[in-house]
């Protein structure tokens, strides 16, 4: 469950370094991967100079489902953003596991501690980031600008799991966060050749605290319900991702799979 904003609207590696434009960005780029077909074609119809761009050339030929479709996609993908997933998994524990007994100030508590450290420090040090010249853009879309997102998410998802174990918290909690961490990390050594859904990551963790609440955290009824509506969610959302031209089929798969081991194997410990 790492930081989105290291994959909010990134590029594709290298294709920031061609000289023809072609980026897997634009939606004529292959689900898998390049597409040599279309690299040739985007090579022999270079665009002459004084053409209109071509965000107004695909809005102006785009078809209302398809307007629909990047408006949903966008929502979706901001309001499953990767920094909002500690706070969602919290809330869920809080609600559908033995924790349901905790008083609701404890819980609120809880809560915003976790928001502050997960979301409002590295947003507020992203923005310090970009005002000391480090980033270009706040969403973070050259892939070098991503290495120090990553390091703090790593940080704040560990000084989260320590916090947790400190108050006591059951040792899967803890441990949810500290898959975050692991997740993180991994993420962050991908970052270094390839781009990973970080989207794709920060959904399946989440998934892998409601298995693992559903095993043996003495979980409410409606623990069934919510699983299979954020797998339905994760579906959605890594279809959205690879309908933005954000990442390939490949790239959001192995964010599921990464967020998903990284949590579940963590939290199976004892």
């Amino acid at each position: 469950m790492p930081i989105d904003t290291s994959s909010y609207y990134p590029e594709v590696p290298g294709s920031e370094d061609r000289e023809d434009g072609f980026s897997l960005n634009k939606r004529n780029g292959g689900l898998f991967g390049d597409s040599p077909e279309q690299s040739d074609v985007s090579s022999r119809d270079p665009k002459p100079s004084g053409h209109v761009s071509d965000s107004k050339n695909k809005d102006d030929g785009q078809t209302s489902i398809e307007r629909v479709a990047d408006i949903v996609s966008h929502i979706l993908s901001w309001v499953l953003v990767p920094l909002l997933m500690p706070v969602y998994g919290l809330i869920l524990a809080f609600g559908l596991s033995i924790l349901d007994v905790a008083p609701i100030g404890m819980r609120m508590v809880f809560t915003f501690i976790t928001a502050g450290i997960n979301v409002a420090v590295p947003m507020a040090l992203v923005l310090l980031l970009k005002k000391m010249g480090f980033v270009e853009d706040l969403g973070l879309n050259g892939r070098k600008e991503r290495l120090i997102p990553y390091i703090i998410s790593i940080v704040c998802f560990g000084v989260t799991a320590w916090f947790m174990s400190a108050k006591g918290a059951p040792v899967w909690l803890s441990l949810f966060f500290a898959g975050g961490a692991v997740a993180a990390f991994v993420n962050l050594i991908i970052n270094f050749q390839w781009k990973i859904s970080a989207h794709a990551a920060g959904i399946a963790g989440v998934i892998a605290l409601l298995i693992r609440i559903a095993k043996d955290g003495y979980a409410e009824p409606e623990i069934f319900f919510w699983l299979l509506l954020f797998i339905g969610l994760a579906g959605l959302l890594g279809s959205a991702r690879v309908w933005l031209g954000r990442h390939t089929v490949w790239q959001v798969l192995a964010g599921y799979a990464v967020g998903f081991c990284s949590v579940f194997f963590l939290t199976m410990i004892k």
